[in-house]
């Protein structure tokens, strides 16, 4: 019997099934993550309530800032990394991210979090050389794919992905003392290109997908429409938005393009049919995430033009309602359609889609008349309890098989 023991080939090591695949990895990560890190601001928040403090912070940024940088290069930008692994080999023919590359670019991003997070016990250049490296590392990987296969169109991502960097990186040299003041640009630089990004891809799949499930509904009306120019206009001006956010121009200035940007795609949304969705929440999310993103953008158009008090509402609608609406959209269904199952979402995951929108409506809005902290409270509620609905249910979903025997 020890012989026979002796002769048998050891098994190999197994690789846990959320690590062989972009998005499992950090679509899980992401709903982790911004429940962690709403929870954190909320409880904050509630302490200064209370007319209490901290004695002392693990952060060595203002937290209204670390919960600013977080939400858009911690959350936003894992959902990003899911999304570019899954997409861009689709789009190329490439092959996919192997685990080995998940598990470092996943660690790579964690380790970000914990610097941050610990980072008034760190050298804060220490800080910023781990956090700024998870951008590059994602960007090289996805531009050796989209050279493989040239594509122009989707070139545009390269740029993107730099500005972002280039967001992440404002912040932190006024955190080790390089700048005085450029923290909030490089936030505002990170929040507008992902805004950016949502005119493109979502320009590109919200009238796609609405128009491939009607066909298969037997509709025969007036399909979503598209019109090329109309797409350019609005992806140039969100583009612009973008680069003009990390700079110091003309408040006017800045209204116009916004108010082009938030005309244009408006307009497109209006065109693409979302009036019929309302039976399947898989598609009205995409609508209403998008239309919230162009409502946004004229909000940030009245800030800059004088018409409103501030842009705190824009801000909001824009990180909360689009960014936050969309890419939980996009995990939503991207999830079930690379595991093998039907694009139905479950009526949690419904829920969860109208509680992100809320929450986007009550932060904005919400100060003026209930209050500033109970508007906190029940904005940030809502998005804890709409991505603790995503995480019970695609928990299962992103770290087991997929349905249909593929792998």
């Amino acid at each position: 019997m020890a012989a026979n023991m002796a002769t048998q080939p050891s098994s190999p090591l197994q690789v846990p099934i959320f690590l062989t695949a972009g998005f499992r990895f950090f679509f899980l990560a992401a709903g982790l993550f911004s429940v962690f890190a709403m929870s954190a601001w909320i409880v904050w928040l509630a302490v200064h309530d209370l007319g209490g403090a901290f004695v002392s912070e693990p952060m060595s940024m203002p937290l209204h800032m670390w919960h600013g940088h977080e939400m858009i290069f911690g959350y936003t930008a894992a959902v990003m990394a899911g999304f570019f692994l899954t997409a861009v080999p689709n789009w190329t023919g490439a092959p996919s991210a192997r685990a080995l590359f998940v598990t470092l670019a996943g660690s790579i991003w964690l380790a970000g979090r914990f610097a941050i997070w610990f980072s008034a016990h760190l050298d804060p250049y220490l800080v910023a050389a781990i956090d700024l490296a998870f951008i590059p590392l994602l960007s090289t990987k996805i531009a050796g794919n989209l050279f493989k296969k040239t594509q122009l169109r989707n070139v545009i991502f390269m740029g993107l992905l730099i500005a972002l960097f280039t967001g992440n990186l404002l912040m932190h040299l006024e955190w080790t003392g390089w700048s005085d003041d450029t923290a909030t640009s490089g936030a505002r630089l990170g929040l507008f290109t992902s805004a950016a990004m949502i005119v493109i891809i979502g320009g590109r799949v919200v009238p796609g997908f609405t128009k491939n499930a009607l066909n298969r509904s037997g509709y025969s009306g007036r399909l979503p429409e598209t019109h090329p120019l109309v797409d350019r206009i609005a992806i140039l001006s969100a583009v612009l938005a973008a680069l003009a956010s990390a700079f110091s121009l003309p408040e006017v200035l800045m209204g116009v393009i916004c108010l082009v940007a938030g005309s244009a795609n408006l307009l497109r949304v209006l065109r693409w049919r979302g009036a019929l969705t309302w039976r399947e929440p898989i598609l009205w999310i995409l609508h209403l995430a998008f239309a919230m993103l162009a409502v946004s953008y004229m909000a940030f158009a009245a800030a800059f033009l004088g018409l409103a008090p501030g842009e705190i509402a824009a801000l909001h609608l824009m990180a909360i309602g689009a960014v936050g609406g969309m890419t939980l959209a996009m995990m939503t269904r991207a999830s079930l359609g690379h595991t093998g199952r039907a694009l139905v979402v479950a009526k949690p995951i419904a829920c969860a889609y109208a509680a992100i929108l809320v929450a986007a409506l009550v932060r904005a809005f919400g100060p003026d008349f209930i209050g500033y902290y109970a508007a906190m409270y029940i904005s940030g509620g809502l998005w804890i309890g709409g991505f603790t609905a995503y995480l019970w249910t695609y928990l299962p979903i992103l770290a087991g098989q997929r349905v249909d025997g593929r792998g």
